[in-house]
């Protein structure tokens, strides 16, 4: 019998973003026992070709096919949500939607409407060359009335090789390099920097508790956990005030 409330994770963009996922649900979830956590399927498809590349034009190989076939077969299995761990998919979003008939949230959305229920007045997006691209950022922040700055070239070189360099190839990333990308948006004015690239939200595990950062993939995995109808802990206090809307 399916689980009521079971969470479909549509990961491998990439590994170990998604891995990072399902520990940040497990570490939030408010639960006394196995049985009280989330029922979960994590499909980690760490083939589907680059978004990035796609994206730019650099590569004809499109990863929506993988991502529609995974959703398709999240939802055959039970999943009752599914959440995609990536902020660059996003720019598949609307493709994947309509190829299921449970919600698929944006994280770039919700990320967005969570900076404004911080009190954020500029933010620093920090994603990849894709994302930036794609412009999903810059109309999610109008839409909420957020003043946006997106990284100099020089900047986006180094956080490019973060995502790229650093995470996706396994290695530990030093807190000082993503500081040091974000210094030219800090003296630009904005006062906060969105991680809009999941491998950054990885990287900035060890400093996920400066004010400085909203985590897209912290946004995402407390509203998974109150999709599925559970409480969340350890989240920062702004959390408390996010909107209770796409329960299942």
């Amino acid at each position: 019998m399916h689980s009521p409330h079971l969470l479909g994770i549509l990961g491998g963009l990439g590994p170990m973003a998604s891995a990072y996922f399902y520990e940040m649900i497990t570490e939030h979830t408010r639960a006394s026992s196995d049985q009280e956590h989330i029922d979960i399927i994590l499909s980690s498809r760490a083939s589907t070709p680059d978004r990035t590349d796609f994206i730019l034009g650099r590569s004809d190989e499109s990863p929506l096919p993988a991502m529609i076939e995974d959703a398709r077969a999240l939802e055959a299995f039970g999943a009752r949500a599914i959440v995609i761990p990536c902020n660059t998919a996003h720019y598949f979003i609307d493709q994947v939607r309509a190829s299921v008939s449970v919600p698929v949230p944006s994280i770039i959305r919700e990320t967005a409407h969570f900076a404004r229920r911080c009190g954020c007045r500029c933010a620093g997006i920090l994603a990849t060359e894709g994302t930036i691209f794609s412009g999903a950022y810059q109309t999610a922040l109008d839409a909420e009335g957020i003043a946006w700055a997106v990284p100099d070239p020089t900047a986006q070189s180094r956080l490019t090789e973060i995502i790229y360099g650093y995470v996706k190839r396994g290695l530990r990333c030093e807190p000082a390099r993503l500081y040091e990308a974000v210094r030219p948006l800090r003296e630009a004015g904005c006062d906060c920097m969105l991680l809009g690239c999941t491998e950054l939200s990885v990287a900035a595990r060890e400093v996920r508790y400066d004010p400085l950062f909203i985590d897209s993939l912290e946004v995402l995995a407390c509203r998974a956990i109150r999709m599925c109808g559970r409480e969340t802990q350890g989240l920062r206090a702004e959390f408390d005030r996010m909107d209770p809307e796409m329960q299942m």
